[in-house]
């Protein structure tokens, strides 16, 4: 992700900060807590959707110029048996995983790329407030694991834009791995959580493992 001058600055100044245990939550660069401490942790604030554009989160990107996209990244990064890439990285030949429905593909149609936090919900907990440059490194964020996924396309077609007060993977096992996953997306971001996912994911961090959550922030 391209780093403006201020988003240095502001690395530097936290880096500078801890040297001399100055550090302010507000300015540190990263995050570590159990999952309990990560939801308590999350502001809570009321959704607003008004404005909201999926076309202002810039997508599928080739951030680094190598003729693949975001997606086809993911594809690559993901794949539990390695594509074959050709001419404008067109991926064939490969095997991915769907953790939210425990299921395989061979076909690069069946998967969807899942933004972790969809756009919509992104938009509503804080990125309405965002520069386009700024959403647009979160629509590809590839420099956190946990932010998009590959999974099968029609779950991700049933999720759509929900947070997890209403919508949860279907395959039980999944269940805590993407409450952890949800949790350091939105911290990792700094988004906000309504009252309705706060209340949801403190219910599932309380019968989950009290996992670790680490992150680097997004400046």
């Amino acid at each position: 992700m391209n780093r403006t001058p201020r988003a240095a600055a502001i690395t530097l100044a936290a880096a500078l900060a801890a040297t001399v245990g100055l550090a302010d939550p507000a300015w540190a660069a990263s995050y570590s807590a159990p999952l309990q401490t990560a939801v308590a942790a999350l502001p809570v604030a009321t959704e607003i959707r008004t404005g909201y554009s999926r076309d202002l989160f810039p997508h599928w990107i080739d951030a680094d110029g190598d003729g693949c996209n975001t997606r086809n990244e993911v594809l690559l990064a993901e794949a539990v048996t390695a594509p074959t890439i050709s001419g404008t990285c067109t991926l064939s030949g490969g095997r991915w995983y769907s953790y939210y429905d425990n299921a395989y593909w061979t076909a690069t149609g069946d998967v969807d790329i899942d933004h972790m936090v969809p756009l919509a919900e992104a938009w509503d907990s804080g990125a309405r407030n965002w520069s386009t440059s700024r959403r647009q490194a979160y629509a590809n964020d590839l420099d956190d694991s946990r932010s998009l996924v590959a999974v099968t396309d029609n779950v991700n077609q049933s999720k759509g834009d929900q947070d997890p007060a209403t919508w949860m993977p279907s395959y039980s096992s999944a269940r805590c791995r993407y409450v952890n996953e949800w949790v350091a997306t939105k911290t990792r971001w700094r988004l906000t959580v309504d009252t309705a996912e706060k209340n949801a994911l403190t219910s599932w961090a309380n019968s989950c493992p009290n996992v670790t959550i680490s992150v680097t922030y997004a400046y």
